[in-house]
């Protein structure tokens, strides 16, 4: 097996897992986060309703340089926490949708704490 299929089966696996436990409901939507090659991208799903509530990525992000790092996921994470109080979602499940909880991941998820969303 090549080593990026095996990569993404492990990471497939570790899904399932998460997906089993987690489940977004209108009174604490699940935020799942997506960690691209190039880009970081999040959203906020009521998993009932099966709508996508609100999402942000690092594809609408001003300025110039890398939209793939930490700093990229920070700003993202601080733009979906601004958008869901704006909403009026303040408490929300964690999905990492697979990933290590490092990195471009912890950034956005530190960075939703920080601008004001539980979980």
């Amino acid at each position: 097996m090549k080593v990026n299929t095996l990569k993404q089966a492990r990471r497939t696996r570790r899904k399932a897992g998460i997906r089993k436990r987690i489940f977004g409901t209108p009174d604490q939507p699940r935020l799942t986060v997506y960690r691209g090659i190039k880009h970081t991208y999040a959203q906020i799903i009521d998993d009932l309703a099966g709508k996508t509530l609100v999402s942000a990525s690092s594809m609408k992000l001003d300025g110039s340089g890398s939209k793939g790092n930490k700093t990229a996921a920070t700003q993202v994470g601080k733009a979906l926490a601004e958008k869901a109080k704006a909403v009026g979602i303040t408490v929300v499940s964690f999905d990492r949708n697979g990933f290590r909880y490092h990195g471009r991941v912890k950034a956005l998820a530190d960075a939703a704490r920080e601008a004001g969303l539980k979980f």
